[in-house]
């Protein structure tokens, strides 16, 4: 596997590979900006083409890539999944969820259930940014299916309350407020802000399970988490918190990069390990 190599390294190759355009062009300019991985195993679960990474085995975790909703795969999260698998030492599965805006709301998120659903007993969850919000949801859809919930820079409010969208957009070097809303309107609609879905946030969160969730300080998506860490606190719903300074949104998509990065999977590995 290789890719760049520190953090100058990494903001030169995303600078590089600027994700715009019409759905095809982010679509083909983010499989680009992707690390490559390994190609994992095809499974279809609950009607839904899946790839799984790691060995077979039971407790697998089921993870939902990021991307907006409207471009990301398995294959541009394989070497996340598999560094997931190597520290959790269980298999990670992908489904390859329809995306929008051919595929809108809620399309992605009957593809998570339905994968969930033909999971037996309890499941652990987990997704990246637009793909930690679909975690979220599936996790509140189905109260008592997830066993833990592992979120990296989820999308989690749509209705104004985040300050950082606005305040990180120049110093994010993975994701900008206008583009932000402008996938998440491609899926749910130019009404958005008023959509339920579009801000977990203010659901009702008691009937979550544990919660494992990171962000850092310079992403726009900071906020997002900060807002819903004491909301989960106020729901009763035990949760921990890793925030790393500086970076930017996605950071662990290149495993390998940085410090960091090993350092989250490290951090989200030990709380996928604990009793209970």
């Amino acid at each position: 596997m290789s890719g760049p190599r520190g953090w100058s390294a990494l903001q030169r190759h995303i600078a590089d590979h600027p994700v715009e355009g019409s759905p095809e062009e982010m679509r083909a300019a983010f499989a680009s900006l992707a690390p490559k991985g390994p190609d994992g195993r095809a499974e279809t679960i609950g009607g839904v083409r899946c790839t799984v990474f790691g060995n077979d085995g039971p407790a697998p975790l089921l993870w939902a890539h990021g991307g907006g909703l409207v471009f990301g795969s398995p294959a541009t999260h394989a070497a996340l999944a598999d560094r997931l698998a190597g520290v959790l030492n269980r298999p990670v599965i992908l489904p390859d969820y329809r995306l929008a805006p051919e595929h809108p709301w809620p399309a992605s998120l009957e593809d998570m259930l339905a994968v969930l659903d033909a999971l037996p007993g309890t499941t652990d969850l987990g997704g990246d940014s637009a793909g930690g919000q679909l975690a979220l949801l599936s996790a509140l859809r189905r109260p008592g299916k997830a066993g833990r919930l592992i979120l990296i820079s989820p999308n989690t409010d749509r209705s104004g309350q985040s300050t950082t969208r606005q305040r990180n957009s120049a110093r994010d070097a993975m994701n900008d407020d206008a583009q932000d809303l402008a996938l998440a309107r491609l899926s749910f609609g130019e009404s958005v802000a008023d959509h339920p879905d579009g801000s977990p946030l203010n659901a009702d969160l008691s009937a979550l399970p544990p919660v494992w969730i990171t962000a850092c300080t310079d992403e726009v998506l900071l906020d997002d988490t900060l807002l819903l860490i004491p909301a989960l606190g106020r729901a009763g719903v035990p949760v921990q918190a890793d925030i790393r300074q500086g970076l930017c949104h996605l950071w662990p998509l290149w495993p390998d990069a940085l410090p960091d990065g090993a350092a989250t999977f490290d951090a989200l590995a030990a709380f996928a390990a604990a009793p209970g």
